[in-house]
């Protein structure tokens, strides 16, 4: 993503915010910023350790923020519930599917056309729900952690 849509980006993110009540800072701005440059799931660790948060924010800071921007459907939660939590900015008209590893809880896009769009627009047209979204993540296990749990008998869960 370029500068100007970065900046575009997180004008339009901090104005819908405003609206909602919430309070402009520059942590805020700084940590959208950073999940629009590097637009993958990144832990609050990741997040924290970038140029801009090191030493501006604490991960609580970070984590009370994406608390309040899951809540206000900006972020995404992504991930195993015994694992790092990853977050990512949720951005319109642009969606992402993922796949977890359980054993290390790698978190890999999916690069193919999501066949569920189209059971969207169907339930759309058929409930009168508007503006229908789905959030999708597949589970298993990635090849490091097969390779490795293969020969001790551990690599399958069923």
């Amino acid at each position: 993503m370029k500068s100007a849509e970065i900046k575009a980006l997180v004008a339009s993110v901090v104005e819908r915010l405003r609206g909602r009540g919430l309070r402009r800072t520059k942590a805020l701005d700084l940590l959208i910023t950073e999940m629009a440059k590097h637009g993958r799931p990144m832990t609050i660790a990741d997040l924290t350790a970038t140029e801009s948060l090191s030493g501006q924010c604490d991960p609580a800071t970070v984590y009370r923020l994406l608390m309040k921007l899951e809540e206000h459907g900006v972020v995404r939660r992504l991930g195993l519930h015994d694992r790092s939590t990853y977050f990512i900015l949720v951005q319109h008209g642009l969606h992402h599917d993922y796949l977890v590893c359980t054993g290390c809880g790698q978190i890999a896009e999916i690069d193919i056309e999501c066949p569920v769009r189209t059971l969207e627009r169907k339930l759309e047209k058929q409930s009168g729900y508007h503006h229908v979204y789905h959030e999708l993540e597949f589970f298993g296990v990635c090849p490091a952690c097969h390779d490795g749990k293969e020969h001790e008998g551990k690599a399958h869960c069923c």
